[in-house]
C-alpha cells in the first residue's frame, strides 16, 4: 500500500483524467443518442435509413477495433488527433451507436394510442415528446441505458493502449518504475487500487441512475403540466369536436393518466 501513499499525486492525476474522459464520452453519447434515436422515431424513411446505417456500422464493431482503427486511421487522411481526441471519438461513436437503439426503442415502448390522442387534441410535436411520450418511456430507457454508460466509463481504460495517462496507465508505469528501479513488483496492489476506484465509480453511478425517484418525480410531473401548459388547447379542441358532434367528450385525456407505481 506504500506505493500508493508515494505516488498519490501521480495516481490523482490519472484518476482525473479519467473522470474527466468519462464525463466527455458521457455528454456526446447522451447528446447524440438523445438527437439520433428521436430522429429515429421520425416517419422518415431515408432519414431511418441513414441512422439504421450508422447504428448497424458502428455497433458491430469491438470497442477496442474502433478505438485503434480512428487512432491509427486518423493521420492517413491528414486528420491529427492526440490519444485523448481519437478515444473519445471512438467511444462516442460506439456508445451512441447502441444509445441510439436503446432511446428509439423505448419512445417506441409507449402505446399508440397515447400518441393519436395528443395528435387529436392538436398539441405540437415537441409538446408530444416532451410532456407526454418521454416520461412514459423512461422506464425503459434508463436500465439499459444505465448499463450502457458504466460500461464506456469502465471503456475508458482502452486509453492506456494508446497513450491517454487515465488511471490504467498510471497503474502501469508505477509497476513497472518500480520493478526496474526498486527490485519489487507491486502489480496486485497497485491494480487491485484499480480494480476498487473503478469498481467504486460504477456503482455510484448506477445507483444513481436508478433511483426509482427520478423516474416517478418526472412522470408526476408529466401529469400535472398538461393541467396547466395544454388547458387552452384542449379547451378549443372539446369546442371543436362539439360543434362538429354535438356531444362532449370526456374531460380527460387518456395520456393523462399515467400509471403510478
Amino acid at each position: 500500500m506504500e506505493f500508493v501513499i508515494e505516488n498519490w499525486g501521480f495516481i490523482s492525476k490519472g484518476l482525473l483524467m479519467t473522470l474527466k474522459l468519462a464525463l466527455v464520452i458521457l455528454m456526446f453519447t447522451t447528446l447524440i443518442s438523445v438527437v439520433l434515436g428521436t430522429l429515429a422515431t421520425v416517419k422518415n424513411r431515408p432519414l431511418s435509413w441513414a441512422i439504421h446505417g450508422y447504428v448497424e456500422l458502428f455497433r458491430s464493431i469491438p470497442l477496442i477495433v474502433n478505438v485503434f482503427f480512428i487512432f491509427f486511421g486518423a493521420p492517413l487522411l491528414g486528420i491529427n488527433l492526440s490519444p485523448f481526441a481519437a478515444v473519445t471519438l471512438g467511444l462516442t461513436l460506439w456508445g451512441s451507436a447502441n444509445g441510439i437503439e436503446i432511446v428509439r426503442g423505448g419512445l417506441l415502448s409507449v402505446p399508440r394510442h397515447q400518441w393519436k390522442s395528443a395528435w387529436a387534441l392538436g398539441l405540437r410535436p415537441w409538446h408530444i415528446y416532451v410532456y407526454i411520450v418521454v416520461p412514459q418511456s423512461l422506464k425503459a430507457i434508463l436500465p439499459a441505458y444505465t448499463g450502457l454508460l458504466t460500461l464506456l466509463v469502465q471503456a475508458t481504460s482502452l486509453g492506456a493502449l494508446v497513450g491517454v495517462s487515465e488511471f490504467l496507465k498510471v497503474g502501469q508505469i508505477i509497476v513497472e518504475r518500480s520493478t526496474m528501479m526498486g527490485g519489487v513488483n507491486p502489480a496486485f496492489t497497485v491494480y487491485s487500487v484499480v480494480l476498487l476506484v473503478y469498481f467504486v465509480i460504477s456503482v455510484a453511478y448506477t445507483f444513481a441512475l436508478k433511483r426509482k425517484e427520478i423516474v416517478e418525480k418526472l412522470q408526476l410531473r408529466a401529469a400535472e403540466v398538461p393541467t396547466h401548459a395544454f388547458l387552452g388547447q384542449y379547451n378549443n379542441a372539446m369546442a371543436v369536436r362539439k360543434n362538429v358532434t354535438g356531444s362532449v367528450v370526456s374531460p380527460v385525456p387518456v395520456f393523462w393518466n399515467i400509471e403510478k407505481k
